[in-house]
């Protein structure tokens, strides 16, 4: 039997050694998670078609939560606003005088006129029985009974009309005349709590403390609702990494990571805040046991606060358990 010669020829030792590297680089990298420093990024959209007026903070300025960052035109809300106001006022002047109920000189007036009505109807009464007598006598005509009679009937439904318009006041105000003008009135108030709201929304404040990342808009431009006005990066810095299916089982929510962060010369500590439940591409079980092992999850790795004045998106890599 020939003997085996263990070292191997010239013209495969550059093969052995290339495998040799690719060995290694697929050693170290599974030992790694790549991916990119991130932070929150909160996207404040337009709730109006309006033109930006005022833009007091430039992009990349730090801000505190309730500063104002970008200012749409108020004008047309505000006219709005001040045509419900008119309308509120006016409402709650119609409630008041129907919990008020009738003035006493209106009842005084109410009480006039129905004198008026009984004087007018007794004189038609009377005469009504002078013409019935002279048409009795011959000495007047039938028309004129006629046009008496219809008189006197005219005056007793007067009569009628005035004395109901006293008991009316008399009575006062029905509850549900004062039901209705409440509720008219809560409607009214309502619009108006939303109009006030609409308008304050002009006024485009952040929502958290952080970096104004992005203002899309440029003074003068007219955005459109729910378009994105203004962008914050808020929170601490993490990094969003792809773990591979075969590490995922060491990793949990509150591990301690190492991460490193191109161009940071030091190793910071990092916590998974979360992981993805599902793979990122196709479900395991489609697959092989080859392919599996290419499977990847989605986690958030949180750094600490030495790293929040790094710059989103560098590339970041985070060790592994082994």
């Amino acid at each position: 039997m020939p003997a085996i010669n263990p070292t191997p020829a010239p013209g495969m030792r550059w093969l052995y050694l290339v495998l040799l590297l690719i060995t290694a680089c697929s050693s170290e990298e599974s030992n790694l998670a790549l991916g990119t420093l991130e932070r929150d990024r909160i996207v404040l959209t337009a709730t109006a078609n309006e033109i930006v007026t005022r833009l007091p903070v430039e992009e990349g300025a730090s801000v505190e939560a309730g500063q104002l960052l970008v200012q749409l035109d108020p004008t047309k809300q505000a006219l709005v606003i001040d045509s419900l106001q008119a309308e509120l006022k006016a409402h709650e002047t119609v409630l008041q005088r129907l919990r008020n109920g009738p003035r006493a000189e209106e009842i005084r007036a109410a009480r006039a006129h129905v004198a008026f009505a009984e004087a007018r109807l007794t004189e038609s009464r009377q005469q009504l029985t002078r013409i019935e007598q002279l048409v009795q006598q011959n000495a007047s005509a039938p028309s004129e009974l006629d046009t008496a009679v219809a008189t006197t009937a005219s005056n007793e439904a007067n009569l009628q009309d005035a004395n109901a318009q006293l008991e009316l006041l008399l009575a006062g105000t029905r509850p549900e005349e004062i039901v209705e003008a409440e509720a008219r009135l809560q409607g009214i108030r309502a619009r108006l709590a939303l109009e006030q709201r609409k308008l304050e929304e002009l006024s485009v404040i952040a929502t958290r403390s952080g970096t104004l990342d992005t203002l899309p808009y440029h003074l003068g431009e007219r955005v459109a609702v729910g378009t994105p006005i203004a962008v914050l990066l808020s929170g601490p810095s993490y990094a969003r990494v792809h773990i591979p299916e075969s590490r995922r089982a060491a990793i949990d929510i509150g591990s301690e990571l190492g991460v490193y962060v191109d161009g940071a010369d030091r190793r910071f500590t990092g916590t998974v805040r979360w992981i993805s439940k599902d793979p990122e591409f196709t479900p395991y079980y489609a697959l092989n046991s080859l392919e599996r092992s290419r499977l990847v999850y989605r986690a958030e790795v949180e750094l600490s606060s030495e790293a929040s004045d790094l710059p989103a998106g560098l590339p970041a890599q985070v060790e592994l358990p082994r």
